[in-house]
């Protein structure tokens, strides 16, 4: 299948000089894959160079006169820059002519901008966020990472559901383990919301493993973990400054004095090896799920080739046919289960 994908240019902190390097490194590693590069097409042209000869058709600009900036409201966004580079990429999922959008744009306006303009699934209430969590073996899908604070159990089951297939459609496992975040592993443990959500899905027909425990997201315990916007960013965020505390000690370390110094010469192998494997780079992409349309958020901050690797994730995603199979999905939930999606939409 030929993917097609619109690239917001102009968003993250470094616009166009990361996000059209990414994009022509990923039509040299894909070439079943074309990119839209949205954004102002002057700001985009003077990153190309000789790479619109080299792609030919593959490569397009669709020129977008307004950007939507890391601290711009979500209500600006959506009323008052109706041309931004983030709405014009998520319009073109809309209209079929790109078959996902990818952003390191304002989260907040993004899912709110994605949320208006291609609306949620049947039987999904609200979209998640999910991402990836580096493991001991590999790494964890955790949902959602912020998009909701306040859920019903039935949300979370529906996140479930969601991050089933994402994990199905990217690493190609037939039955991921799904495990409900909890603070033990215990049925009687954990607020009614929680106890409820475990409850619907045991009943539910997933690979339901049970509640599981913030460090089993490192242990890899079960390929997907469940749980609040709120409880999912607080642990992303305690994550990732753990893992930035790590790197800053072993460094400050091996660097004390002379025979630190030698000595990290010596292992530089192993913490070169080390620094690879838990580069959050390497985990860059968030899907934004339940959506009728693939849209992949990458952090703001991401270099090209963060950049990079949420572009790939995106083109599997829509490879896959993420949005369908979650449709599919939810289509065979126990009717008890789908409720609240039925009641709110």
């Amino acid at each position: 299948m030929t993917v097609t994908l619109a690239i917001d240019c102009m968003g993250g902190d470094h616009g166009p000089k990361v996000t059209v390097p990414a994009a022509l490194n990923f039509l040299r590693k894909d070439p079943d894959c074309s990119v839209i590069l949205v954004g102002r097409e002057d700001d985009v042209a003077l990153h190309l160079g000789k790479a619109r000869d080299e792609f030919g058709a593959r490569l397009r600009i669709r020129h977008a006169s307004e950007t939507v900036d890391m601290t711009d409201p979500v209500a600006t966004a959506m009323r008052l820059k109706k041309n931004s580079s983030m709405r014009v990429a998520v319009d073109l999922v809309k209209s079929g002519e790109a078959h996902g959008a990818v952003s390191a744009g304002n989260t907040g306006a993004l899912m709110a901008i994605s949320r208006f303009v291609l609306k949620t699934l049947p039987g999904i209430d609200r979209p998640a966020i999910a991402t990836a969590m580096p493991n001991i073996n590999g790494y964890t899908y955790v949902l959602d990472l912020g998009a909701n604070v306040d859920c019903e159990p039935e949300h979370l089951l529906q996140f479930a559901v969601m991050g089933v297939q994402l994990v199905s459609a990217l690493e190609h496992k037939e039955r991921p383990s799904v495990g409900l975040l909890n603070i033990g592993e215990e049925l009687i443990k954990g607020n009614d919301v929680v106890k409820r959500a475990g409850e619907l899905l045991r009943d539910s027909g997933l690979n339901f493993y049970g509640n599981v425990e913030g460090d089993d997201i490192f242990e890899g315990t079960v390929d997907l973990v469940v749980c609040d916007g709120f409880v999912g960013n607080v642990t992303l965020k305690a994550s990732e400054g753990l893992a930035h505390m790590v790197f800053d000690a072993l460094k400050a370390e091996f660097t004390r004095n002379i025979f630190t110094k030698f000595s990290a010469l010596m292992a530089l192998r192993v913490l070169k090896s080390f620094k690879h494997r838990f580069d959050p780079r390497r985990y860059n992409g968030a899907g934004l799920l339940g959506l009728r349309g693939v849209v992949v958020k990458s952090h703001g901050s991401a270099d090209a080739v963060g950049f990079f690797n949420a572009l790939e994730r995106a083109a599997e995603a829509a490879r896959n046919r993420l949005p369908e199979r979650i449709a599919e999905r939810m289509a065979r939930l126990p009717a008890a289960s789908q409720n609240l999606a039925a009641v709110n939409q």
